[in-house]
């Protein structure tokens, strides 16, 4: 195989994971925004489109873990890189989630203040929150998975995950 072959795949184990991980959370978010809002008239997401934030969430994380602050306390106790990334992460969410109930607005306003402006007059902050709440717990639960397969190595944590694999055939 080529060195730009064997790049391309590299690149696309590594994010497998992660965007796997996101494509389950979300349609988890997707489905429980659902539920809240059932009788609403209000759409949710497609599959499609958790796909591809999943896709684009998978891509980030891995970009974000080759950003020096962002493994800040590699040497310390787990607690603190998952605390740390779980914030960083949470952060960005937040803002993403945001900027998500902003555009809804901002189709039927016009402009981009009216729509900010609107959203803080109509948005429901429960809602909002409780959903946030769920990403973080999520985000977490990622960051935890993460730090234990960086620190005990990714092969090991699937094997005592999903138990030794059987040798291959011939």
């Amino acid at each position: 195989m080529s060195t730009l072959t064997e790049k391309i795949k590299h690149e696309f184990l590594k994010a497998l994971p992660p965007t796997i991980f996101f494509f389950v959370i979300l349609h988890i978010v997707a489905l429980i925004r659902a539920l809240m809002i059932r009788g609403t008239g209000i759409s949710f997401p497609t599959s499609g489109s958790v796909l591809l934030a999943s896709l684009v969430l998978g891509k980030s994380v891995l970009v974000a873990d080759m950003l020096p602050f962002i493994n800040r306390f590699p040497d310390k106790p787990l607690v603190w890189n998952v605390s740390w990334k779980t914030l960083m992460y949470a952060l960005v969410a937040l803002v993403v989630h945001y900027l998500e109930r902003l555009y809804e607005y901002w189709k039927e306003a016009p402009g981009l203040m009216a729509a900010n402006h609107d959203l803080w007059a109509e948005i429901n902050w429960p809602r909002f929150w409780a959903v946030q709440i769920l990403l973080v717990t999520l985000i977490f639960n990622y960051c935890v998975i993460a730090e234990l397969g960086r620190v005990i190595g990714r092969g090991r944590l699937k094997t005592i995950f999903f138990g030794p694999l059987p040798p291959p055939r011939d």
